[in-house]
């Protein structure tokens, strides 16, 4: 599956939470990481990502894209990390 990770992370947490997301995404933008990602791997990224937010201060979202198909990246102005599509 295809996943897009986005962040509002207080200051304090966010390397932290960048240094988990990169583990298994990669960087593309401030805040957002996507790329192809196994299910059994999602779990651990979003049990790893629990651990270290404060549900009350912080909050992370996951758009989910079943059909790799469906997937269309266009990026105006620079292009902060590296998208890859594994097929």
């Amino acid at each position: 599956m295809y996943v897009i990770v986005t962040y509002d992370i207080e200051q304090e947490r966010v390397g932290k939470i960048l240094k988990v997301c990169r583990k298994y995404l990669n960087w593309v933008q401030n805040s957002v990481f996507e790329g192809e990602i196994t299910q059994a791997k999602f779990e651990k990224l979003k049990l790893e990502l629990q651990e270290n937010i404060e549900r009350s201060r912080d909050s992370v979202r996951f758009y989910i894209i079943s059909d790799k198909t469906l997937v269309t990246v266009e990026v105006l102005g620079q292009e902060k990390g590296s998208t890859s599509f594994m097929y």
